[in-house]
């Protein structure tokens, strides 16, 4: 039995997929964090301020009584006032005093000890050791901080006296648990608070992003010149913004190319199509001779030729996009590669009065290549130069190596090529004369297919042009082979 999500569970997936959950979840716990551990920080410094505060006392009462104990013994109105009096004039936070003599009998105590200080405990606490400040409760439940410390008598010590304190710290327990009450309250206030926040915050970050959203949810192939307005976004989103309009602008021009591509397609497969129609239809119209017959046949041919040859560029450059392509690579002479190429057009440019030539160095050019794209590069190129190059002209092949790097180039003295128009020229069926004539423009495939195998072998091709005084295209590739 297979499980199907529930619209609860749709929900819950929608809600912990969301942004402004995820946003508002994490702006949450880090406020409640703060809040939780700034508090208890703040906490810890009060107790331990409050402590030391204590402790300092109970050492400087200890201080008075000893110097006291050392220095006038026998002033014993200022003991009793230090002992007896002093505590009863102190409404908060009142101290306990014992003075024990060397036998632990009692010389001086505090009115009320008894009743408030477990001295049986107190004594167990600060036998062993003296000095030191600990915490006890009282008889009465409140709570006491004690400490005790031995006090020689007179200059020459003549004997050992001890003090016992207990300084009352009730007022600093109710002060501490004030604050754990208000602690927890504001805690639980931030609890409920946070979130309400934190999501205003993450609902007002997030909704450029939903405006950003809005907008590509509206853009078709039917409106793709429809842009993201960049003005008040934060520089990340604006970034982001900016990304996207040029992922759009690439798209639109995508789109551009591939209507220009069916249109081009579609009259160039149209043509040859209808011509072998046309023959055939003209001459099954009728009986006719073998000899009008043949005419018809060799008609038909030379469209399929055509029609073949295009089929085949398209294939080709279908091939060359794939990354599964593999180059046939070996070691091939250049300027013997510009040779035979040289002699397969050299019968067009002697029909067409062009001079066709090669300027090759005198030493062999060697590089890694696939011979058989090569050709078809440089070949493509010679008969696009042939074509546009008027009777008289001259085409010239040429190759020179420089560092690591191969250069092929073909330059004519035609008609040449807009500036506006030299951007474009490697794009698929594009064509400088709009006419989409073959005999003016060719299918718009040859260059394209020349900067497909200048990629796949790892190299580029550029090209300059000045019209009225001819053009060179140059490819440039790498003489060792990395690519394999």
């Amino acid at each position: 039995m297979s499980w199907k999500p529930t619209a609860k569970s749709v929900t819950a997936s929608h809600l912990w997929g969301s942004l402004a959950f995820r946003l508002t979840a994490g702006y949450a716990l880090a406020g409640l964090f703060l809040v939780f551990f700034s508090s208890v920080g703040l906490y810890w410094v009060l107790v331990s301020e409050l402590e030391s505060s204590t402790d300092l006392f109970l050492e400087d009462k200890v201080l008075v009584l000893r110097t006291m104990l050392r220095d006038r013994p026998e002033d014993e109105n200022a003991l009793h006032e230090e002992v007896e009096l002093e505590s009863a004039a102190r409404r908060y936070e009142q101290f306990y005093i014992r003075l024990l003599d060397d036998r632990s009998a009692t010389l001086m105590t505090t009115p009320g000890i008894a009743d408030q200080v477990d001295l049986g405990r107190l004594v167990a606490l600060t036998r062993y050791r003296p000095d030191r400040t600990f915490r006890i409760t009282g008889k009465q439940g409140k709570s006491f901080r004690v400490r005790s410390a031995a006090a020689p008598v007179g200059p020459t010590a003549t004997r050992v006296d001890t003090i016992e304190i207990a300084v009352d710290v009730s007022q600093q327990e109710s002060l501490l648990a004030r604050f754990r009450y208000w602690f927890w309250a504001i805690l639980s206030a931030t609890f409920a608070v946070y979130p309400l926040i934190a999501y205003r915050i993450a609902r007002q970050g997030i909704r450029p992003l939903e405006e950003m959203a809005t907008t590509a949810r509206h853009i078709s192939s039917t409106n793709l010149h429809e842009r993201i307005q960049l003005e008040g976004y934060p520089y990340e989103l604006a970034s982001l913004a900016r990304t996207f309009n040029q992922m759009l602008n690439r798209l639109e021009e995508s789109f551009e190319r591939i209507s220009r591509f069916s249109a081009d397609i579609a009259h160039d497969l149209r043509t040859p199509v209808n011509n072998i129609r046309g023959e055939a239809e003209v001459a099954l119209a009728r009986a006719r001779g073998a000899g009008a017959y043949r005419e018809v046949i060799e008609s038909c041919l030379e469209e399929s030729v055509r029609l073949s040859d295009l089929i085949g560029d398209l294939l080709f450059l279908a091939r060359a996009e794939s990354p599964l392509t593999h180059l046939r690579r070996e070691m091939v002479d250049v300027s013997e590669l510009l040779g035979k190429v040289r002699e397969y057009y050299e019968a067009s440019a002697a029909d067409g009065g062009i001079t066709l030539g090669t300027v090759i160095p005198s030493e062999p050019v060697m590089a890694e290549l696939d011979r058989a794209l090569m050709q078809r590069a440089v070949g493509n190129l010679a008969s696009n130069a042939l074509a546009n190059t008027q009777p008289g002209g001259r085409v010239v092949l040429e190759t020179h190596t420089e560092t690591s790097m191969i250069h092929i180039e073909v330059s004519d003295t035609g008609i040449g090529i807009p500036a506006e128009a030299l951007p474009k020229v490697f794009d698929r069926f594009f064509r400088v004369d709009s006419s989409r004539s073959q005999s003016s423009g060719g299918t718009g495939l040859g260059l394209a297919i020349v900067q497909s195998i200048a990629l796949l072998h790892g190299g580029s091709v550029s090209i300059s042009s000045e019209e009225g005084k001819g053009t060179r295209v140059s490819l440039h590739l790498p003489i060792n082979s990395f690519l394999k």
